[in-house]
């Protein structure tokens, strides 16, 4: 029969929730990071280490330079060939290395006695080192080439120049003469030598270095750029 109005209607009997099952072998236990406790993640400690006393030598005066301005003079050794030019060089000064202890023992070995004649030959090319210290041993180089109106360039590493010559590290590298096979991939590294330094040398000389101050420090600038800014605005209203 239907059910009477008004009358309540029986309420539908409540659905189970399946039990989880948990296995008691494999608990739930949240990592507490109390003394004893679980390891911490990992995070950036570069500021809590103690560095050695050369590397933070070398830090702090890396940013001196960077806050100080650098003369023209100095500054130039900041500007040095690209990569590609840079490995076209290396491989051309890598035919012309000086010979080394066994290359020379074996050749004086074969010749008993050896006469030698030097010849007082004007440079092709002058390969200078960017780190020098002190930079006062090359700073003259660039004005002087310029003057004797050689090609010249500024090079990244002076261990990479010492290698050439089987030594650790050297300021300036010379080259002579050059063989036939060699002149015409000489002459084009010639020219992009002399159209990135010889021919920008009156650029460079004008330019200052350094003066990159913090960050703290150009946010306190820009602060004040702008008030000024709004200052004379409300001037000019």
């Amino acid at each position: 029969m239907a059910p009477k109005r008004g009358g309540k209607v029986a309420a539908a009997p409540a659905k189970k929730k399946p039990e989880k099952v948990v296995n008691p072998l494999f608990e739930k236990r949240p990592k507490q990071f109390g003394i004893g406790g679980a390891l911490p993640p990992k995070r950036d400690l570069t500021r809590f280490v103690k560095w050695p006393v050369v590397v933070r030598i070398q830090r702090k005066k890396r940013i001196l330079k960077q806050r100080l301005k650098v003369p023209p003079a100095l500054n130039q050794f900041t500007k040095t060939l690209d990569k590609n030019l840079a490995s076209n060089l290396f491989k051309m000064l890598l035919k012309y290395r000086p010979e080394d202890r066994a290359a020379k023992k074996e050749r004086l070995l074969k010749k008993r006695k050896l006469r030698l004649k030097e010849k007082a030959n004007k440079a092709q090319l002058v390969v200078i080192a960017h780190d020098v210290d002190p930079i006062e041993l090359v700073v003259w180089l660039p004005a002087l080439c310029r003057k004797m109106e050689i090609p010249y360039c500024i090079v990244k590493g002076k261990s990479r120049l010492g290698a050439i010559v089987h030594k650790k590290t050297a300021a300036v590298l010379c080259l002579t003469t050059v063989k036939n096979e060699d002149k015409l991939e000489f002459s084009k590294i010639l020219e992009a030598i002399k159209a990135n330094f010889n021919d920008k040398y009156d650029e460079y000389r004008k330019k200052w270095g350094g003066g990159i101050m913090g960050s703290k420090s150009q946010a306190k600038t820009k602060a004040k750029e702008r008030v000024l800014a709004k200052e004379a605005a409300q001037r000019m209203t």
